[in-house]
């Protein structure tokens, strides 16, 4: 008996090889969040971490325009800015159509607001889109001050935070005049931040989860079967299923790639909507814990002014 999940994943995949035949692009569509002081986000982009190579940087940003992102994620600790910078210059797409993020490694922090101008430098733009701080190390008052100014002198749309647990968004959100418009964050399957999630969503800041994959730190569970049952339901890898879960779950991704191939697959999650039942499948995957580096861990703080900056 031919089921209708069967003639579903034919017809897809018939679909799939007649336009990669003709070199024809799918249609795409991209899904988008206002912040909290109205600037739309996309709520899918390409991280550039370990992108330090020329070519790559290069060659990944312009197959990632030419994809459909529209959000570009840097910072200055990453060492890519320039050739991000270029790759924009020398991209068709128009500047306004890109949302452009990068972020200020806490050893700047003291004079943030000089790393913040020379960002833009770097990178040939006149304004950032959102601009965050790195990690809640050093002297983050100080830096989250040097933000507002830049703000309200528009060299950049939005301000926030990276790598801030529920207690330290709290601190920067209560005691200062503007309350973070993104707290970026790991967020996967396995560590799936829901009880910051939730401080966040009451404060108004927007999840943004980088390490969507788990870093290669959690590559076992896309074998799993349960992952695999909701995959094979909707013609997906388990991966995409992975970002949709999250895209459903309010955050915005940023999984990072060099290979054009793999940026269409990340790109193809906007055409299939996970049921309730199988969101709470996926929720059960989460161990709640960190799989790269968690901030509140003291040890992280100790050995932080060790870090490369």
């Amino acid at each position: 008996m031919i089921t209708f999940e069967t003639c579903h994943r034919f017809l897809q995949k018939t679909l799939s090889e007649y336009m990669n035949e003709r070199n024809l692009k799918p249609e795409t569509h991209m899904e988008y969040v206002k912040l909290n002081n109205g600037v739309e986000m996309p709520v899918l982009g390409l991280g550039t971490y370990e992108g330090t190579d020329k070519g790559v940087a290069l060659r990944s940003v312009r197959d990632a325009l030419d994809v459909g992102y529209r959000l570009i994620d840097t910072a200055q600790y990453y060492g890519n800015e320039q050739y991000i910078g270029q790759a924009l210059k020398e991209s068709a797409v128009p500047r306004e159509d890109i949302f452009l993020t990068s972020k200020i490694w806490f050893n700047r922090f003291e004079e943030c607001y000089e790393a913040v101008l020379e960002s833009l430098r770097t990178l040939q733009v006149d304004y950032l889109d959102l601009i965050l701080l790195h990690w809640p190390f050093g002297n983050t008052y100080k830096a989250y001050r040097d933000l507002e100014r830049l703000y309200e002198e528009g060299k950049v749309r939005s301000i926030g935070v990276s790598n801030f647990h529920a207690d330290r968004l709290i601190d920067i959100a209560r005691y200062n005049k503007v309350v973070p418009a993104v707290n970026q964050i790991e967020t996967n399957l396995l560590c799936q931040q829901r009880e910051c999630h939730e401080w966040m969503e009451r404060l108004g800041v927007r999840h943004e989860g980088y390490a969507p994959f788990g870093q290669g730190l959690a590559d076992d569970i896309y074998a799993d079967p349960s992952l695999q049952d909701i995959a094979e339901k909707y013609g997906k890898t388990t991966r995409q299923v992975a970002l949709r879960f999250l895209i459903q779950q309010s955050v915005t991704v940023i999984p990072k790639s060099s290979r054009r191939e793999r940026m269409e697959q990340n790109f193809d999650v906007f055409d299939f909507q996970l049921s309730d039942d199988e969101v709470q499948r996926l929720v059960a995957f989460d161990r709640r814990v960190p799989l790269t580096c968690d901030p509140a861990e003291p040890g992280a703080a100790w050995s932080s002014d060790q870090w490369k900056g």
